[in-house]
């Protein structure tokens, strides 16, 4: 279908702009993925589509189309960690100090990585994998194996410099076929949409208030677990826990980042043992997050 019917759709302004159709938001981000339009229709789309904004159904086409591209490779008991690609820029990484934790309890951990992508210029989950030593039950799949279209979006993605759809529907690729997954998101009304954009991708959804919108609790914040049309809300306080980890809020080098993970504190290595206690309530080892984390600090 011609691409210009689709930044017609969203770029007329209030009166003149329409949503997709799942066939039509499908077919738009086929064409992209394959690039057989223009850079700048592209990015025209891109823009105009985040400003639209963007609708259930529209998420719910643009994945399937992504489906059709992606290369899957199962990992067994094992739960995905939906980071977002621009990085974090204040906080050291915790999962590969939550998977030590995890490696007696048989829980692997699925993370993807890529190039940096807009907007924030943080520390990407690729940099510290090319930096560090990781257990055996952290599986890392980099996006240009797996996922070479979307990939190859990365120079149009950085040259527009701002955030796109793509931000909202990337992060949780299905690659590994994880039975559960978890996300973060920084507003409760994300609960809603994440909810119905990925419903049926998964056995059980999580979504967490993590630290710079990854899936790592730094302070206490709020984890939705999401279970067919059930979602149920549960409040999470370190210090509930003992634990009193000041998080950061200035800018943090890769060093810094590595150090902190190469040599822990005590209250960060807690923490970990924390994240794992969440990470093992969503995979129903335990019923609940307490009995989790009793069994592991």
């Amino acid at each position: 279908m011609d691409f210009f019917k689709y930044i017609h759709a969203v770029g007329t302004g209030v009166k003149g702009n329409r949503d997709l159709s799942f066939e039509e938001s499908k077919d738009m981000m086929t064409q992209i993925l394959d690039q057989s339009v223009p850079n700048e229709q592209i990015a025209a789309f891109l823009l105009g589509w985040r400003l639209k904004p963007e609708t259930i159904e529209e998420f719910r086409g643009a994945l399937a189309a992504c489906d059709a591209n992606i290369q899957r490779s199962e990992v067994k008991n094992s739960i995905e960690l939906g980071y977002p690609f621009d990085g974090k820029a204040k906080n050291p990484y915790i999962f590969p100090l939550v998977a030590k934790v995890l490696e007696s309890h048989g829980l692997n951990l699925v993370v993807v990585g890529d190039e940096k992508q807009p907007a924030k210029d943080g520390i990407t989950i690729k940099e510290i994998i090319t930096q560090i030593d990781l257990t055996p039950n952290v599986h890392y799949f980099d996006r240009k194996n797996f996922f070479s279209k979307l990939h190859q979006l990365t120079d149009i993605r950085n040259k527009l410099g701002l955030r796109t759809s793509f931000s909202t529907i990337e992060k949780l690729s299905g690659v590994a076929q994880s039975d559960f997954a978890i996300t973060g998101i920084f507003h409760k009304p994300f609960v809603k949409k994440y909810s119905e954009i990925l419903k049926g991708r998964y056995k059980k959804i999580a979504l967490i208030q993590g630290n710079e919108g990854t899936p790592e609790l730094f302070s206490k914040g709020r984890l939705w677990m999401v279970d067919g049309n059930e979602t149920k809300e549960y409040i999470i306080d370190p210090e509930y826990f003992g634990i009193h980890y000041k998080r950061s809020w200035e800018q943090i080098t890769l060093e810094d980042s590595i150090a902190q993970l190469q040599n822990p504190s005590d209250e960060y290595l807690r923490l970990a043992c924390l994240n794992a206690a969440v990470y093992l309530f969503i995979a129903q080892k335990y019923n609940s997050i307490e009995e989790a984390f009793e069994a592991l600090d």
